[in-house]
């Protein structure tokens, strides 16, 4: 295991057993404890051949997910929710984390409530389908999936106040999870490797800068609302072209320090969804490498057939609008896109659910084209075929960017094809 992943899980572990030592005469006496969890084999077949040697075109793995929950007769409690995977295919893919390790303790204020989780948590932002423009606070784990729904546990203080006003969401955030990429030998890869191992950080502290972030969320009847702020260090990585020790052409993730303000709405009307997400983020870096204050929104609708011909299950349609305000220089495929999507629920016990859709690039009227490769479910899988050309003067490397694009089935990275004098 490499000295970083090991780092991150000695940080983890220390401090769910830290905290032990936070609620005095914890966990005795209990008055509950639970133990649940699932385990699942997976196997992966791609028909087509991998782009490199070192891609194979099956993959089995297995995942273990338990969960454990501790309480006292004072109410207070312990959750401990590590994860494991293994992956047969991709080394990288094969990884360990703590979803969620955390002591929680409420009580009554007045007329409110309040609640504090000290520990590794998850927490969820958003009302969209497509894309989750305002969920910041966790990291995402995008070895698990390429819809960048799988989150990494993120160490924070979160404390929760909640009244008839509504509820208002304190985070102290003092480490940032740097976000998982495939390996050489993983599929639905970048063109180029990423290297985890050594990310930089526009921050002196690196990964331990201290990020801080709230929300205040209320209905208004059938008006959901939800308001958001975040400064400290991006979950996005700006992924700029170097040579790693051995000469061979790299990825290195760099981490600016950002301020972020967003806003979700959700209004619904019967069988309607009307759903908004908008963002307005300063201090990141475009794709040209430079800082650009920015806004993006995904806004749509889903509507749902219940009980479909007089069964239990629901049919849902859902259209979203993606927009970034960067356009061609986004750092992300959805600078101007239409998601179209179906939801069959049968309503069962397990809560299962299916979800079919693709994403519809909008062409840009001048200098660039869109590379239409879709795949139902997921992020349409598209790349700008680049020729990268470096050279090193101890700090000096230049890229050069050819204007072609292609569509490649085992690569994440979109970007608009350019006509020659754009850049």
């Amino acid at each position: 295991m490499r000295w970083r992943a090991a780092h991150i899980h000695i940080v983890l572990v220390s401090i769910w057993m830290a905290l032990f030592g936070v609620a005095p005469g914890f966990p005795a006496p209990l008055i509950d404890f639970d133990a649940s969890g699932r385990l699942r084999l997976e196997s992966r077949w791609h028909p087509q051949s991998g782009t490199f040697p070192e891609q194979s075109g099956h993959a089995s793995g297995l995942v273990a997910e338990p969960e454990f929950h501790l309480e006292d007769t004072r109410g207070r409690s312990l959750t401990l929710t590590p994860f494991f995977r293994y992956d047969s295919a991709d080394p990288r893919r094969t990884h360990f984390d703590l979803r969620e390790a955390y002591l929680l303790l409420f009580g009554q204020s007045g007329s409110g409530e309040w609640e504090l989780r000290l520990g590794v948590d998850r927490v969820f932002w958003g009302v969209a389908e497509s894309r989750h423009l305002v969920d910041i606070v966790n990291q995402t784990d995008l070895i698990e999936h390429p819809d960048e729904e799988e989150k990494l546990g993120q160490p924070m203080a979160h404390l929760t106040w909640s009244a008839d006003w509504g509820v208002v969401e304190v985070f102290g955030l003092p480490y940032h999870r740097a976000r998982t990429f495939p390996g050489p030998g993983g599929r639905l890869r970048y063109l180029l490797a990423v290297d985890t191992d050594n990310p930089l950080y526009e921050s002196r502290a690196n990964q331990w800068h201290f990020d801080v972030a709230a929300r205040y969320s209320h209905s208004f009847g059938p008006l959901d609302v939800g308001a958001s702020v975040f400064d400290g260090t991006s979950r996005e990585p700006f992924l700029q072209p170097e040579l790693n020790s051995g000469g061979a052409p790299v990825l290195r993730p760099y981490y600016e320090q950002i301020r972020q303000l967003g806003l979700d709405v959700q209004l619904t009307l019967g069988a309607w969804l009307l759903k908004l997400e908008t963002i307005q983020r300063s201090g990141a870096r475009n794709l040209l490498g430079m800082k650009q204050n920015y806004g993006a929104m995904v806004s749509g609708f889903e509507y749902t057939f219940y009980s479909v011909g007089g069964s239990a299950h629901d049919l849902s349609l859902l259209g979203e609008w993606n927009y970034d305000g960067r356009g061609g220089n986004a750092t992300n495929f959805f600078d101007n896109d239409l998601f179209v999507a179906t939801r069959w629920a049968p309503n069962d016990v397990q809560g299962t659910e299916l979800l079919a859709g693709s994403i519809l690039t909008v062409q840009h009227a001048k200098g660039s084209a869109a590379c239409g490769c879709t795949v139902p479910g997921r992020p349409r899988a598209a790349a700008l075929n680049r020729v990268i050309k470096a050279e090193f003067d101890r700090a000096r490397m230049l890229v050069e960017t050819m204007s072609t694009a292609t569509c490649n089935r085992d690569s994440l990275m979109f970007r608009p094809l350019r006509k020659e004098g754009d850049l």
